[in-house]
């Protein structure tokens, strides 16, 4: 197995591509202290490659992802070619998920996130860097408590943690 050591982001590439590109933006500015790989950049595949040879590169990907990060936006919940089929590697991968809200809700948002995380262990919050960073450095070990607990559903941080990073 791959050493797990990046953060793979799925997104609605039409519509939210320019969160995903803010988030690198704070990377390549040394603007947050989180470790952020891009592993969602497909430029060794051509245009016109299927979709089997789509999912088996970002198969692969996932093998190496530590944290699966979703951003959510309006149209998330009905890409199922891709997104959904992410989620669903992630799972199988056992790879912590943050779900991350674009519309600034701090929990899990049943009418934007995809059906399939209704019953998973996730965390759901803002996008915001800070609460992102903060998620990215703590989430992985409560992740794995919770899954030994048994506490499979949906999970957000308390208003102390926002609190206490300012936001």
């Amino acid at each position: 197995m791959a050493y797990r050591n990046k953060t793979y982001v799925a997104f609605d590439a039409d519509s939210d591509i320019r969160y995903y590109r803010l988030m690198q933006a704070w990377k390549q500015n040394g603007n947050t202290a989180f470790n952020f790989y891009d592993a969602h950049d497909l430029t060794n595949l051509m245009k016109w490659s299927s979709e089997d040879t789509i999912k088996r590169s970002l198969r692969e990907r996932l093998k190496s992802a530590k944290i699966f990060i979703l951003l959510v936006g309006d149209r998330t919940k009905f890409h199922h070619k891709f997104v959904r089929w992410e989620i669903q590697q992630a799972l199988k991968l056992d790879i912590p998920i943050i779900v991350i809200n674009l519309n600034g809700k701090r929990y899990f948002d049943d009418n934007l996130c995809p059906p399939i995380l209704d019953t998973e262990l996730a965390l759901h919050v803002s996008f915001n860097q800070k609460i992102i960073d903060y998620a990215l450095n703590n989430w992985a070990p409560l992740h794995s408590q919770y899954k030994r607990q048994r506490q499979l559903q949906p999970f957000r941080y308390s208003t102390e943690v926002y609190d206490s990073l300012g936001l």
